[in-house]
């Protein structure tokens, strides 16, 4: 039965995030029809009910391509259905408690516990709250022990799958790596066997497929992780799942139109995944190898179909290192061209200041001049070499020359602070470096006339992430990340530099969950209970809160975000394969102690371990 939310929307301050319809949106099923929910004696023949969850507002997640991809692919299956549903705002959250309403999928309005699948993408250690908050608005029990056959199946994917192990006891199974292939199997298999036992036993024999009830985890007195046990003959390690011919990968047939403004309100093109840059610090980097590449003709192809089915005035090229796709400057005259004639604007984001191309500096207004954006990541080139970033104050300088001279009086810059052997030089430095470009600027003979220059530094707090080869390392303390914060500040004495850094406290709890192990599910289910919700957003994080939540549980929140770790102690992830070996990530810390670089990738392979089943890291077209 539909939820009758009609009434309630002139109380939210936005109610077109729960209206649904929007251009380009799957039917929702026929009410009482062939759609009903979840039972035990679930007809064979029923269509599958899957409701893609986004554990953050309607805004950020209709701006997440992954979103778009996984609703167009499962809604191109015969028998799949598949809808949406979003953390609601506190105003609509009010509603559905005081009216004694479940939490809703836009299209069809039915309750998500309808659903034969729930399934959540997890992309910031901050929205796991969000994700207890939506199982509970929608009357579903928090731990996967406690549902049963008529309740539907919990599953996760996304980057922070990587270390699943905080939310193991919330889900029932986990998609580890690219899910395009692995959910269509997923959703067959379901079909065929709607046994919820007997279904999650056969899917954890997939590739790519993590079911956590089939493995157990023994302790050592000191809290530290001594052994992680399969059960059932479940496959340990389970290896991520990997889409190789990514030049026919799915792509949005008819991406979905927000009804308000969102985020990133365009068309999002992505046009190859993975990096070959091998940034130490950087887990996206890392877990999204091997490099593979669309052609220019087809993602050429797929922009001129988005734009024509969507109405949008704007295309951003996605990827990590959008500079670093071999078939750019192949793409990038045909695209202008198309650009230019249908009125559209580009946007190149995620450029390498040593490569981006020089055709950006004479492309008119079929390209956003309003700044360019460069990623620096430390101040001083003993730090950057540490980092393993292969970037020279050189390359950055004359990135910025050559923006400048193209007509750019604006540059938006990057960086982190609490990274690996990092000294306050290094804080400085980063000081330094922004007055650098800022005179860069007025030197140049043929700047861009009657304006002025705008340097924005960015800092971010470092957070050691799983699977990177700074996964052992600690975490500065909240304390100390604002005494370098502070410092910082101080050393920024330009009018010309406009400075923004993260809340140390939000990084400090990112790291907790980024590196913590199933014990912390009491901690995040006792957070839920004291009314932690949105955690990243500023209106709702309570450090305070979540301090008093750690003491009640008995647990120590630094164990698992200050903590150095051994090389040979067993992680909580240790059984979670993403292709790069643990000798390659030793070997690269220990690297960065001396500040020695490892070339690119496709350079010299460095023997990180993905190309002994994928390949090198090389363009490798479909």
């Amino acid at each position: 039965m539909p939820v009758d939310i009609e009434k309630h929307l002139i109380n939210v301050q936005k109610p077109g995030r729960y209206c649904g319809g929007e251009l380009n949106s799957c039917q929702p099923p026929a009410p009482g029809g062939e759609f009903m929910a979840n039972t035990k004696a679930r007809p064979r023949d029923m269509p599958v009910r899957y409701a893609f969850c986004f554990p953050d507002t309607y805004e950020i997640g209709m701006s997440y391509l992954g979103l778009q991809i996984i609703y167009s692919l499962l809604n191109s299956l015969p028998g799949v259905c598949c809808e949406r549903a979003f953390a609601p705002w506190g105003d609509m959250r009010e509603v559905l408690i005081n009216h004694h309403l479940p939490l809703f999928a836009l299209e069809s309005r039915d309750p998500l516990a309808d659903f034969d699948f729930l399934g959540f993408t997890l992309q910031y250690e901050l929205s796991y709250t969000n994700v207890l908050d939506m199982l509970s608005l929608a009357g579903i029990p928090l731990y996967s022990r406690e549902r049963n056959g008529s309740h539907p199946i919990i599953m996760g994917g996304g980057p922070c799958a990587c270390n699943a192990e905080p939310l193991a006891d919330f889900f029932d199974l986990f998609v580890l790596g690219e899910a395009e292939e692995v959910l269509p199997e997923l959703m067959a298999l379901y079909k065929a066997h709607p046994n919820r036992e007997e279904f999650l036993e056969c899917s954890s024999f997939l590739r790519g497929v993590y079911v956590p009830k089939f493995y157990d985890v023994l302790y050592n007195p000191d809290g530290t992780v001594k052994k992680i046990v399969n059960q059932q003959g479940a496959p340990i390690p389970v290896k991520k799942r990997v889409v190789r011919n990514f030049n026919s990968v799915t792509t949005p047939e008819k991406p979905l139109v927000p009804l308000i403004e969102v985020v990133h309100d365009r068309i999002s093109q992505e046009i190859f995944r993975g990096c070959a840059r091998s940034c130490r610090f950087c887990q996206a980097g890392y877990i999204c190898r091997p490099v593979r590449e669309k052609t220019p003709e087809t993602v050429l192809s797929q922009i001129k179909n988005a734009v024509s089915l969507t109405g949008h005035e704007e295309v951003s090229l996605a990827s990590l290192s959008t500079s670093d796709y071999s078939g750019l400057c192949e793409l990038l005259p045909p695209l202008f061209d198309y650009a230019k004639q249908a009125r559209v604007r580009l946007s190149l984001p995620s450029l390498r200041i040593d490569n981006f191309p020089a055709q950006l500096m004479e492309l008119g207004n079929s390209f956003k001049k309003n700044g360019l954006t460069f990623a620096p990541e430390a101040g001083t080139q003993r730090l950057r070499n540490a980092i393993n970033k292969n970037l020279t104050e050189d390359d950055i300088l004359s990135a910025c020359r050559r923006a400048f001279s193209g007509g750019y009086c604006a540059v938006k810059l990057y960086f982190m602070m609490g990274l690996p052997t990092e000294t306050d030089e290094d804080i400085l430095g980063i000081a330094a470096l922004a007055k650098r470009i800022v005179d860069e600027f007025y030197r140049l003979p043929d700047k861009p006339k009657g304006k002025g220059v705008s340097v924005s530094v960015s800092v971010a707090c470092f957070v050691p992430k799983p699977h990177t080869p700074f996964q052992w390392r600690g975490q500065d303390t909240p304390g100390r990340l604002r005494e370098k914060q502070q410092l910082l500040i101080n050393a920024v004495t330009s009018r010309k530099i406009t400075l923004h850094w993260h809340n140390a406290s939000t990084s400090f709890l990112e790291a907790v969950f980024a590196r913590g192990d199933r014990r912390l599910s009491k901690v995040l289910e006792e957070a839920h209970r004291r009314g932690c919700i949105f955690d990243g957003w500023s209106e709702f994080f309570s450090f305070e809160r979540w301090m008093a939540t750690f003491e009640a549980c008995g647990a120590d929140p630094a164990f698992y975000a200050s903590r150095v770790r051994a090389y040979d102690e067993v992680l909580p992830w240790s059984h979670l394969d993403y292709g790069v070996t643990p000798v390659h990530l030793i070997r690269e810390d220990r690297q960065a102690e001396n500040s020695t670089t490892t070339t690119d990738c496709r350079s010299g392979c460095a023997g990180c371990g993905i190309a002994a089943e994928f390949g090198p890291c090389e363009p490798q077209e479909g």
